[in-house]
């Protein structure tokens, strides 16, 4: 009886831990999916003229707090003015 109990709860088991990384793999597709049409209008931005790099700054900045930026900003600023930069 052991047996059958034991071998009842490895396939449950493995069954799981299938579903856990079939699941995964389709999340890891899913991302590459959503990554090569991220590409495609990056390239189509950059057809129309557009600087992708600050395209994705801009991105970037856009997630960020307000002031997070200003005084990331305000840094630089007294960086470059301390460098001779300004």
């Amino acid at each position: 009886m052991n047996d059958t109990i034991s071998d009842a709860t490895y396939r449950v088991t493995a069954d799981e831990l299938r579903a856990f990384i079939e699941r995964f793999e389709r999340l890891e597709a899913e991302k590459k999916d959503i990554a090569d049409q991220q590409k495609e209008v990056m390239a189509e931005a950059k057809g129309r003229g557009y600087d992708t790099k600050v395209l994705r700054k801009v991105i970037s900045l856009r997630k960020r707090d307000k002031d997070d930026i200003a005084e990331e900003e305000a840094v630089l600023e007294m960086y470059k003015a301390a460098l001779g930069m300004v």
